[in-house]
């Protein structure tokens, strides 16, 4: 797969992910289907990073993917904590929420943030990688894309 395929492919995993800890069917099937997705999720977020770093992308672009993955290695160590049941027991004081559900807010928050930061990547890298950059638009202008060369014949379907 293209690296530009795969940045795209992070974000519907991820946006599956989300969907998946959403569901509140099969309660013994998808908190398993949950965690293989996330490290699933890890391992492509360092992909995408370390492919990124062997090009000539803009650091903007190589950085934020690799705050991804160390946002998707996060996700590892919350999902333990709440999977072990840490703080279930524990309260934060002035606030009468619990450490379980505080580190559950900052997990589920933080899905979402390795969503975007993962869209993010996805189209500045595809639109460094057509040169859109050097191609301004009049303003009130909305160009057409860039025309994509056909795929080579060992590629066709």
């Amino acid at each position: 797969m293209r690296l530009w395929g795969a940045l795209y492919a992070t974000i519907w995993l991820v946006l599956l992910e989300v969907l998946f800890a959403m569901i509140p069917i099969l309660p013994t099937l998808l908190p398993a289907l949950h965690a293989v997705l996330g490290v699933g999720i890890v391992a492509v977020a360092y992909w995408n990073f370390t492919q990124l770093r062997s090009t000539t992308a803009p650091g903007r672009i190589k950085r934020t993917a690799r705050a991804t993955f160390a946002l998707a290695l996060l996700m590892v160590v919350l999902g333990g904590f709440l999977l072990l049941n840490v703080g279930a027991a524990w309260m934060l004081p002035g606030v009468g929420v619990s450490v379980f559900h505080a580190i559950l807010f900052v997990h589920i928050v933080n899905g979402f943030a390795i969503l975007t930061q993962a869209a993010a990547v996805a189209v500045t890298f595809d639109m460094w990688e057509e040169r859109e950059f050097e191609r301004p638009s009049a303003p009130g202008e909305l160009p057409p894309p860039p025309s994509v060369p056909p795929p080579s014949p060992s590629l066709r379907v």
